[in-house]
């Protein structure tokens, strides 16, 4: 109160009846005043994946859209001491856009997004959207992350360590589920160095990668999680990329690692291996290799069978890009490039 003004930078809980008292003990007319939260925008990105050098759409939605909105766009720098992000202006919008969606041109790597709208003079401007990423399975990283062991599906109660690599004395590993908010190690496991050790269980199927504290983002990698007790069976395929030519091994794991009488190995539903091997060797990657693989047997009825990695190869250089993607579905970039994506249905009992 300076005088006889009251001064108040309003918040929600200051929605109120006001009014003024005099010292002779008089009373002055009310207002009602009421405080609404600002609105906070919904910002999507496409694609979820990308392939190095691809474009990423943006798009910034406002509940109850109205003329004179201008939107805003910014890119995430990971700010470990305060366990948040700070964000920096994309080019060319520091007075915002008309149009309510932005294209990142040349993307090569893991990357965040934040957008907000604002309108009027003076500006009033929304709350930050929730940060949205874009992952690139990316060759050569700023920083990297490895998996030991090394492969996507996993059992229930595995124990899986998830390890920063790059020029950053600070880590820390982050993740995405499909259904739910990005979170750090430290909130639902142990980070201990660069280092996030996991003991799993189904909630931890997800999308993975690592953050400096330099401000750099790793490769992504999905890891699912197996919840079948019973019928448990996975397959198991590298989390990292393999170029063209190099030889590559799908190997078909049962929970209890009895030996198995007969393997099926399928490509695009097509059988292409029956034996007692557990291995399906691809000697060189090649284009003709795309599609569909998963492994199954018949140790007991009914059958039972892994979850499905989708293979696409699409040249870029001479190079095969093998990136396990969250999203089962095939895009082909502009350009010629090579992703390989896996999906995350559960495992299914056939």
């Amino acid at each position: 109160m300076t005088g006889s003004t009251c001064n108040i930078h309003l918040h929600w809980h200051n929605d109120a009846v006001y009014w003024c008292e005099s010292g002779s003990g008089e009373f002055s007319n009310a207002v009602n005043i009421t405080v609404q939260n600002k609105p906070r925008p919904v910002l999507t990105v496409s694609p979820s994946w990308l392939s190095p050098g691809a474009s990423v759409t943006l798009n910034c939605e406002v509940e109850h859209p109205s003329a004179g909105w201008r939107f805003y766009w910014y890119k995430t720098v990971p700010d470990l001491s305060h366990n948040s992000y700070s964000y920096k202006l994309l080019p060319g919008n520091s007075r915002g856009t008309e149009q309510d969606s932005y294209i990142v041109h040349g993307q090569t790597h893991t990357a965040g997004y934040v957008c907000r709208a604002g309108r009027g003079d003076p500006v009033f401007y929304t709350e930050n959207s929730e940060p949205k990423f874009v992952w690139s399975g990316d060759l050569h990283p700023a920083a990297s992350l490895t998996v030991n062991p090394d492969r996507v599906q996993h059992f229930t109660s595995d124990s899986v360590s998830l390890s920063c690599e790059g020029n950053s004395a600070e880590w820390r590993v982050k993740r995405f589920p499909e259904h739910g908010y990005q979170s750090d190690c430290s909130y639902w496991r142990t980070m201990t160095g660069s280092t996030c050790n996991v003991g799993l269980y189904w909630y931890d199927t997800a999308v993975y990668w690592c953050e400096s504290g330099s401000g750099e983002f790793s490769n992504a990698v999905n890891i699912t999680v197996q919840n079948d007790y019973h019928y448990g069976i996975i397959l198991v395929s590298p989390v990292h990329p393999v170029t063209e030519g190099e030889s590559v091994s799908l190997g078909c794991r049962f929970r209890t690692e009895e030996k198995l009488s007969s393997v099926f190995f399928y490509h695009n539903d097509k059988l292409i291996q029956n034996d007692t091997r557990q291995e399906l060797n691809i000697s060189a990657v090649s284009k003709s290799d795309e599609g569909f693989y998963k492994c199954q047997f018949a140790v007991m009825e009914p059958k039972s069978s892994s979850s499905p990695v989708l293979l696409i190869v699409l040249l870029l250089c001479g190079i095969v890009l093998i990136i396990l993607l969250l999203l089962c579905c095939c895009r082909k970039s502009t350009g010629e490039t090579l992703i390989i994506k896996q999906s995350l249905i559960s495992s299914d009992v056939m």
